[in-house]
């Protein structure tokens, strides 16, 4: 959740301001990666695992919002 729109947008200045470094980028992500797996978020286990849960829950949310607008 965002708090303080303007420090993000500050960032966002900045980022679109500095010139990309593939080699930098590439670090940074192998270094999220590696908190990530540390954290036990990644790798998936196995990415189709609640698919069948996810498609009934969008289902059920699409009917709602059409409910609504009709």
């Amino acid at each position: 959740m965002i708090k303080n729109k303007e420090i993000l947008n500050e960032f966002e200045k900045e980022m679109i301001q500095k010139k990309s470094d593939y080699f930098e980028n590439l670090k940074i992500f192998e270094q999220m990666w590696i908190y990530a797996t540390e954290l036990g978020v990644l790798p998936l286990k196995d990415p189709l695992e609640e698919i069948e849960k996810n498609i009934k829950l969008a289902k059920l949310l699409n009917s709602k919002k059409r409910y609504k607008q009709g």
